[in-house]
């Protein structure tokens, strides 16, 4: 390297200037260092943007739900406050009140006389024997017919 270097630069030149058509090791050292460091504290900048969501997921669903939209709200609009609000709303316990108030509807039904209407997050109940026989219109009908001929004849 020594015979390239121009008269009126200093003989002694530090150890990460390379010559010409050389690789600069050292940019790519650097270059690596940045993008790593780029996708780590991108990780770290998205675990702590779901951390309100991930708090969230052990509550209702309708809390998870609206905390979950209010974390995308901060994550494209840059409006922290969603997230502070998200944040919030996921440490607080929102009591059940879906529960106690389908319990009364379905007792007053029942004191109406109206028959209770299934609930769609239940999964239907099992049927019987005795209550598909009773369901089926043409065979019951057709059994009370022949025992109401045999008690005639």
């Amino acid at each position: 390297m020594s015979e390239s270097l121009h008269p009126a630069a200093p003989h002694h030149l530090p150890g990460f200037i390379t010559a010409p058509g050389d690789t600069d090791v050292l940019m790519v050292v650097v270059g690596l260092i940045l993008l790593l460091s780029v996708l780590f504290v991108g990780n770290i900048y998205l675990r702590l943007h779901a951390l309100p969501e991930q708090m969230a997921h052990k509550s209702q669903k309708l809390q998870f739900e609206i905390v979950a939209v209010l974390c995308l709200l901060a994550l494209f609009t840059h409006i922290q406050a969603f997230w502070v609000a998200g944040l919030l709303l996921a440490l607080v316990d929102l009591p059940d009140f879906s529960t106690p108030l389908r319990s009364i509807a379905g007792s007053v039904q029942k004191m109406a006389g109206i028959p209770p209407t299934p609930d769609p997050s239940e999964p239907p109940a099992e049927v019987t024997a005795h209550t598909a026989a009773a369901n089926a219109p043409g065979k019951a009908r057709d059994a009370g017919v022949k025992s109401v001929e045999s008690h005639h004849a």
